[in-house]
């Protein structure tokens, strides 16, 4: 096996459970972070708790900003600190690096692009559940870490290069060909099920059952909105994939909103307003919903 380095900007649940991953996997793994974490990472490693992988504690290395070329940098970390993140990444020190953002959302790319080698920008959605207890310590919560890596401009070899380094390491990863159509099937599944948790504070059991309307109406607009983007997603698959979701389960947003935290509200609502906007599709609910959240001080 070639042994790769990887940056990892936002060592936090997701970065931090990638970062050990791959340097358990014999690749060089190098954290980009604040001063205090870098440290702590320096002297403690990444230490995660997961019944998928087991208890373990992978070596990393830290900085506040990347100095050398590597073959990938990962960006995991939130829209709401993505600016300022970025200043740890000058575009001259990057190299031939892929950059691939792991956020949520889908207006990303194109900023990152004019940052950074637009063919050099490689988008990916993951699915996993992980949670940064305190720095260098990860406790990852679901059976699975699933990655789909895409990239219109990339080439192909380099994609699939990536996903057979995260594959090795554990993250079960896929390329696939439309960018669009990857971004907004995320998109289409995380704004309804973000955007009604987080502006009525229940998990989706209760939104499923309670504001069963208004989570039917929210994935018809999304649906069409993704269409009209030239992503076509079927409103009944998703449906069925929150009604097969645990009753407990809350988004991000939510637990964001429950910590204080800055929301992804302009990421995911704003943006699918204003795709909805550019397209004329109307979108009566999403707009009342980022109204009211944006009203509550979010």
């Amino acid at each position: 096996m070639t042994k790769h380095t990887v940056a990892i900007l936002g060592p936090g649940g997701t970065g931090g459970l990638l970062a050990a991953l791959l340097s358990r996997s014999g690749h060089r793994v190098i954290c980009l972070a604040r001063e205090a974490t870098a440290e702590t990472l320096r002297g403690t490693g990444i230490q995660v708790r997961s019944r998928h992988f087991g208890d373990f504690t992978a070596p990393v290395e830290a900085d506040t900003e990347l100095r050398e070329p590597v073959d990938a940098c990962l960006i995991a970390v939130k829209h709401t600190s993505l600016d300022a993140a970025l200043t740890r990444v000058p575009p001259a020190a990057l190299g031939d690096a892929l950059v691939v953002p792991l956020l949520n959302g889908v207006e990303h790319p194109a900023a990152l692009r004019t940052r950074y080698r637009p063919d050099h920008v490689a988008p990916a959605v993951i699915r996993v559940e992980s949670t940064r207890l305190t720095p260098g310590m990860i406790e990852h919560g679901s059976g699975f870490i699933e990655m789909d890596l895409t990239g219109d401009t990339t080439p192909r070899p380099r994609l699939d290069a990536l996903a057979a380094v995260l594959s090795t390491a554990g993250v079960t990863t896929r390329v696939l060909e439309d960018e669009t159509t990857a971004l907004w099937s995320k998109m289409s599944f995380l704004a309804p099920f973000a955007l009604l948790t987080t502006r009525y504070g229940l998990p989706l059991g209760e939104i499923r059952t309670r504001h069963r309307e208004e989570l039917e109406a929210l994935v018809a607009e999304t649906t069409a909105v993704s269409r009209a983007c030239g992503a076509p997603t079927d409103p009944a698959q998703a449906l069925a994939r929150y009604d097969a979701f645990p009753a407990a389960t809350k988004s991000s947003m939510q637990r964001d909103a429950e910590a204080g935290r800055p929301l992804e509200l302009d990421a995911i609502g704003g943006a699918l307003l204003r795709a909805a906007d550019r397209h004329g599709v109307p979108v009566p609910v999403t707009t009342r919903l980022v109204r009211e959240l944006r009203a509550a001080g979010h």
